[in-house]
């Protein structure tokens, strides 16, 4: 008897649609049936596909229901392969993949074709025939758009995906009035940039040419995004298509573009500017349902893909402010290149933020406007991955590969990216796979090392002449329809070339300007001015009043316990240190209303376990974050321990700092020197680009810094970079030695009316030093000291006038304590830029008896300070230097042989006959 007989009746449906769902989470399958199909799959991999067995043993499973099987892992070779076998490619044949989908390779034959499936259930065709479902199948995974997605974990996720693909065999349904407009964005795509072509011939613009459908899919994501909710879009794109799309899509005058193209000087003396194609730009635009939606598009430098960064920053800046109910109503797009997205490990950091606490912004549109080169090179020697967007995956993001030739499936993919999006706030890629129609620039040629394919691209037809050859076989349009609105657009072009040619200089427009109304941009002089920081004695109190005090009811660590307790046993005692400095700055600035943020890795304890801003309850470990409790209508204090990022998390808190300057954004390396993986954003954004944007930035980088024998990767903070970088009015660099000046300085930040950026040199060692600590008054009535004179010295015994900065005048003093020199003064400078040069001066005057001035400092001589303080102060030429010997690493890997070399600087500083020693080790 037949064991299986039972299964004649069943409803074969049924069966289908459950091998579906055990094929997209075998977890989610009642046991038994789990085990059923476990048991199918076996038999079907060891047996063979007719059921026998070497012995002879059949698994006697009924014919039809076994074929149903075979239907259903045909659909699930569609979901999980059919994206290899499309024709998403406009200008090479695709690559060969093994085995295809023909339905032999599911056991199944020709002579099915017309056989009745009730599998087709599961794909929204009811029961049909294999050919029916096959051309189905076709439609949705093989034409121009190609979709993975079956690696994503979430079964909610993939039903919904298989939904959206199966409507209109996921092809774009779109009535005339909508297909006119598509045709409108995709002519003023090509026309601009033909325009472009003909009137500024050479020129470097990084034309669009080969995939212009990217206007009319951006262009449909903020019209439906409105209609969403979506009340703001923050962009970040390099430069392909980025001046199309500032004209097209941001509505930034292509009158403004001509006066760059001809290369006018600007209206401000002060600013110098950037090429046009990296320029930023915000507007207002009211859509076709009158909605009102802000656009913002990110400046950014040819350094690729550093700007999806910022555009995380800047977005997620957006949606904390008080007003955004909801996250979702703030939407970065991240334009990527093909080569950039694959070649840069930045986007991965990017992409791993994704959904982490600090950093998540509600999904992201990324879209690759894919040249399928870079530079010269063919994509297959660009990566090693199937595709550039394989990235994606990282967070089981799905992913829609797209014909960037056929435009109604290009904004279909675009609008099921933006529904995806909103639905499930999370990421979703789009791979727009055209061409470039000329070399990199405009000025290259491209035949030289791409000859056979940039055959095929002169023969090519542009995006639009392709789908006005559609629309004219459907009766949408005439044969003339496309000559008139070239025409027609072109002439606008002409006027405003016209006019602006009548203008002597081009003026650029500052990014986010109502963001940042009230503030001021101001020169050096400004930077020098003294600032009023000070704040009463009862704020001081109770701010460390909230900070010292656990709530009562919760168990927490005891040695937590004592360490909270003591700041208010410091404050009684007038001894503050440098963790309370941290602590009352952000007290005190919530108080007055100001928010803010710091990230970077270990931040909440500190990495020398110093600030414990965030408090974890013993056995339970919620997080009590003690400055959220300082008064009612504080600002907000968030702090996030980061992953384990430098490069991606400073240019986040960059674009954070840049969207929200009443928030004192602070981003905080593990050691000093580790910001070095951030080192493009620091040259290109952080020390720039106020003078090459416009954009004024606060952004503070703490940045430990201190030798303490702990080796080459954890001594120096690199300060002679920040202060090669150092120039007019670009930054702050500051090096404090008390917890009073960091305290003033950190307030500064936010009591200025500007914003610059803050590089602060930090303490290690310094953090628990007995001699760094403060006096509630100096806390209070005190203010920022650019230079410290040393108080205990008296001007008329002083022969050796020592500067130094940092951590190392604590080395110094504790030497002059033990050798009770009062022959010597140690004067301290905390700014090193702007260098306050009148103040040294003043200093130098003062100890008019001194014949030896020495600047000390602990790092090598090719390191440190000591070659700023040669270029920006001329007297220091003429100073004694003692330092290390110049080293290509900062420090010695041996802490004996560390401690040996710090001791000689020491020794020299006050004994220059000493000098030999150095020189010899």
């Amino acid at each position: 008897m037949d064991k299986y007989s039972f299964l004649n009746a069943a409803h074969t449906a049924y069966f289908a649609d459950l091998y579906d769902q055990y094929l997209k989470n075998p977890d989610a399958i009642e046991p038994s049936w789990r085990a059923f199909f476990q048991g199918y799959d076996f038999g079907s991999e060891h047996y063979g596909l007719d059921g026998e067995i070497v012995e002879g043993v059949s698994t006697q499973i009924p014919e039809q229901l076994e074929k149903e099987f075979q239907v259903v892992k045909l659909i699930d070779g569609y979901r999980n392969r059919g994206h290899l076998f499309t024709k998403t490619n406009p200008v090479r044949a695709r690559r060969k993949y093994a085995p295809t989908l023909e339905i032999e390779n599911f056991g199944l034959s020709k002579s099915d074709l017309n056989t009745v499936f009730s599998a087709g259930e599961i794909i929204g065709l009811k029961s049909a025939t294999l050919k029916s479902i096959v051309d189905h199948l076709e439609r949705i995974y093989c034409d121009s758009i190609g979709v993975e997605y079956m690696y994503i974990r979430n079964p909610n996720e993939i039903q919904w995906i298989q939904n959206k693909l199966n409507v209109n065999d996921n092809h774009g349904k779109f009535t005339n009035d909508e297909k006119k407009y598509i045709l409108k964005k995709l002519n003023q795509a090509v026309a601009f940039e033909s325009f472009l072509h003909t009137k500024y011939v050479g020129q470097k613009r990084f034309s669009l040419e080969g995939n212009e459908s990217l206007i009319p899919a951006v262009d449909a994501i903020i019209e439906k995004a409105a209609d969403e909710g979506v009340k703001e879009f923050v962009m970040g794109m390099a430069h392909r298509g980025r001046l199309s799309t500032l004209t097209n899509i941001f509505g930034k005058s292509a009158k403004d573009i001509f006066s760059e193209f001809d290369g006018k000087d600007y209206e401000e003396k002060v600013f110098d500017g950037d090429v046009k194609y990296h320029l930023g730009w915000t507007s207002n635009r009211e859509t076709y349902n009158n909605k009102k939606i802000n656009l913002n598009i990110a400046p950014n430098p040819s350094h690729l893909e550093t700007v999806g960064a910022v555009v995380q920053g800047i977005a997620r800046a957006k949606q904390d402010r008080d007003e955004i109910k909801d996250p979702s109503e703030v939407l970065p797009i991240v334009v990527h290149g093909d080569a950039a997205i694959a070649g840069q490990g930045l986007v991965y950091e990017v992409v791993q933020m994704a959904q982490l606490d600090g950093y998540k912004t509600n999904g992201t549109i990324h879209i690759v406007v894919n040249n399928q080169i870079g530079f010269t090179t063919n994509y297959l020697d660009g990566r090693s991955s199937t595709y550039c967007t394989d990235v994606g995956k990282v967070t089981l993001s799905p992913v829609l590969h797209v014909n960037a030739d056929d435009a109604e499936s290009v904004v279909h993919a675009a609008l099921f990216a933006l529904h995806f999006r909103m639905k499930f706030k999370r990421d979703v890629f789009i791979d727009l796979l055209g061409y470039r129609k000329y070399g990199h620039n405009e000025g290259d040629e491209p035949k030289f090392t791409q000859p056979l394919l940039y055959k095929a691209i002169a023969k090519h037809k542009n995006p639009r002449d392709i789908y006005a050859e559609q629309l004219i076989a459907e009766g949408v349009i005439d044969e003339g329809y496309v000559k008139h609105i070239e025409a027609k657009y072109k002439e606008s072009l002409e006027e405003k070339l016209e006019d602006s040619r009548k203008e002597d200089k081009t003026e650029i427009t500052a990014f986010m300007q109502e963001e940042w109304k009230g503030l001021d941009r101001v020169t050096e002089v400004a930077m020098m001015q003294p600032v009023d920081t000070k704040v009463s004695k009862k704020v001081l109190e109770d701010v460390t009043k909230v900070i010292s005090n656990l709530p009562s009811d919760k168990k927490f660590i005891r040695k937590i316990q004592r360490l909270v307790e003591s700041r208010q046993t410091m404050f009684d005692e007038n001894r503050l240190d440098w963790a309370m400095a941290e602590h009352l700055a952000y007290g005190t600035l919530l108080a007055e209303g100001f928010n803010v943020r710091i990230s970077g890795q270990d931040v909440e304890r500190g990495t020398f376990s110093h600030r414990h801003a965030v408090v974890k309850v013993e056995d339970s470990e919620e997080e009590i974050i003690l400055l959220n409790n300082v008064s009612k209508d504080q600002g907000q204090f968030n702090i996030y321990n980061s992953l384990l990022s430098e490069y991606g998390v400073v240019g986040f808190d960059y674009g954070y700092a840049m969207a929200s300057p009443n928030t004192l954004t602070i981003w905080e390396a593990q050691f000093g020197d580790f910001s070095n993986g951030a080192q493009i954003m620091i040259d290109q954004y952080i020390s720039s680009g106020e003078d090459k944007w416009k954009t004024s930035n606060g952004l503070v980088m703490l940045l430990p810094h201190g030798y303490e024998g702990q080796g080459a990767e954890h001594s120096s903070g690199r300060m002679e970079r920040y202060l090669q970088l150092c120039a007019k009015d670009n930054m702050f660099v500051a090096d404090c030695t008390t917890p009073a000046n960091m305290f003033h300085l950190l307030r500064k930040q936010m009591k200025a009316n500007y914003r610059k950026p803050l590089v602060v040199f930090t303490p290690k060692s310094l953090l628990r030093h007995p001699k760094v600590v403060s006096t509630v008054e100096e806390f209070a009535n005190g203010s920022f000291q650019m230079v410290i004179d040393d108080a205990s010295a008296k001007a008329k015994k002083v022969k050796t006038l020592v500067f130094v900065t940092g951590k190392f005048y604590y080395d110094l003093l504790e030497e002059q304590e033990k050798s009770g020199r009062e022959d010597i003064a140690l004067v301290r400078i905390e700014q090193l830029f702007p260098l306050p040069i009148d103040d040294i001066k003043a200093v130098i005057k003062k100890y008019k008896n001194a014949e030896d001035i020495v600047w000390a400092q602990e790092e090598p001589r090719n390191m440190g300070a000591y070659g700023h303080m040669l270029m920006h102060l001329e007297e220091a030429r003429t100073w004694r230097a003692a330092s290390r010997r110049p080293y290509g690493a900062p420090a010695a890997g041996s802490s004996v042989r560390s401690k040996i070399r710090h001791q000689e600087v020491i020794d020299y500083v006050f004994d220059k006959t000493k000098n030999n020693q150095i020189r010899n080790n």
